[in-house]
């Protein structure tokens, strides 16, 4: 099983049809997260295949898309009805 670390996928879309293509792409691979902000677990190999799937749904001059690694040994702080992401060594990506 690859080494998987902890990303944080977070975008700002402005269109809604777009805003939930890129939801419905992103909770196949992610452990947890909000409605545009998503915790996935990914192995080196398998980031940049993911990134590009979900950068083929946006629009290049009004959407962006955040991409960040988490240092795991930094806690993962949860505020409210927030869950923190639980480790999934399943990735599904369509």
């Amino acid at each position: 099983m690859p080494d998987r670390q902890l990303y944080l996928v977070a975008w700002d879309v402005t269109d809604d049809r777009r805003r939930q293509l890129l939801r419905e792409h992103a909770v196949l691979f992610a452990a947890g997260g909000q409605y545009s902000a998503y915790e996935c677990w990914m192995a080196a190999g398998e980031r940049n295949p993911v990134c590009s799937h979900l950068s083929a749904l946006l629009d290049e001059d009004s959407d962006c898309l955040l991409v960040l690694r988490l240092d795991p040994r930094w806690p993962v702080i949860c505020l409210g009805a927030a869950v923190p992401p639980a480790r999934d060594d399943v990735m599904l990506v369509s």
